[in-house]
């Protein structure tokens, strides 16, 4: 009896540490399936999942750009980290080396990298939309159309002929997943939080509204976009101008009035244009910016040079400063001079 008893115990022991080894094995395997290694590529690359994508669609993002190696195993984690009902949309940093858990961990949080948007240089809202287009999920008809929806545009006090004042160029960061609407509204806040106390209450001291402000910067930020330091003279002999009801005579409006941004010689013919922004034609501000002036055109306005110029003319060095005169007699001596150097160039248009 004492021999059957002791088999029996041999038995039992060895099931258990059968089960014990069988246990250990598949606990192992669980951990490999979740914490080990199955992101293979050799360097960071990055997925945009977009709004409404559903979880097949990720597997199938993922698999089409061979991120994961193991399918399975990232499919298991998935799902039992529920995130076949939580996937968001967003530009996703995915890291070499990245195992299934923190994989899931990352699209299921949302965890976007931003995206940098720089704009600059934009003369119409076609640009803007251009060049933000090509950098956000937002689609660029939607936000072409709720630039020029007067309607919509009316609770941020613009219009669609003045909206792109609403712009501050500079480096922004957004969410790859941003909307047309969210985009514009991002700008709004941006654009009230440029406006502080005392760039509003210099604005009303020069009498000029902030749009105003925008709309003139912009027409200084055309003349002069290299040299900052002249800003501020180019801004007070137009606001000389204002004041004494004479026409603004600026040839970038003229530009802007034509259409033809690689105009770089404009024609007395030019100056009999009809449009609002033939400010030869027109006294006071034209009704919109003729582009996105950058923050040192909008402050240069906002402190302008008080001077008594009246009259500007491109220096005949072509260096892009400008000759500023007082009297008609002594810019017609820097006109003639810079008219002789376009001909010498065989500039004409």
């Amino acid at each position: 009896m004492a021999k059957k008893g002791s088999t029996w115990k041999k038995v039992i022991l060895i099931v258990f540490s059968l089960l014990l080894i069988g246990g250990g094995a598949g606990g192992y395997w669980v951990y490999k399936m979740i914490y080990q290694p199955n992101v293979t590529k050799k360097k960071t690359e990055y997925i945009y999942i977009k709004t409404g994508t559903t979880f097949e669609g990720v597997l199938e993002l993922l698999y089409a750009q061979n991120i994961v190696e193991d399918k399975a195993s990232f499919e298991w984690v998935a799902e039992r980290k529920k995130y076949k009902d939580k996937v968001k949309p967003g530009k996703y940093k995915i890291k070499p080396g990245m195992s299934n858990n923190e994989l899931v961990n990352l699209l299921r949080a949302g965890l976007q990298e931003p995206v940098k948007i720089t704009f600059n240089s934009i003369r119409t809202p076609q640009e803007l939309v251009s060049r933000v287009g090509g950098k956000l999920e937002a689609d660029s008809t939607e936000m072409l159309g709720l630039l020029n929806d007067n309607i919509y545009l009316s609770k941020f006090g613009l219009t669609r002929t003045n909206v792109l004042t609403m712009f501050i160029p500079n480096t922004y960061e957004f969410y790859w997943s941003t909307s047309a609407g969210n985009f514009i509204e991002r700008m709004a806040k941006e654009y009230k939080s440029f406006w502080t106390e005392k760039r509003k209450a210099r604005a009303r001291e020069i009498g000029l509204s902030q749009t105003e402000v925008s709309v003139l910067a912009s027409i200084v930020q055309a003349e002069q976009n290299r040299f900052n330091d002249e800003k501020a003279i180019v801004a007070g002999l137009y606001i000389n101008r204002i004041r004494k009801e004479m026409p603004l005579q600026s040839d970038p409006t003229l530009i802007y009035a034509i259409g033809d941004f690689t105009i770089t010689r404009v024609l007395n013919s030019d100056k009999d244009i009809d449009s609002p922004y033939n400010t030869y034609k027109h006294t006071g501000l034209p009704p919109g910016p003729i582009n996105l002036p950058e923050i040192s055109s909008l402050d240069a306005v906002l402190n302008y040079d008080k001077n008594e110029y009246i009259y500007m003319c491109a220096k005949e060095d072509f260096s892009g400063k400008h000759n500023f005169a007082k009297t008609l007699e002594q810019h017609n001596i820097y006109a003639n001079k810079y008219r002789r150097a376009l001909n010498e160039r065989n500039i004409k248009r």
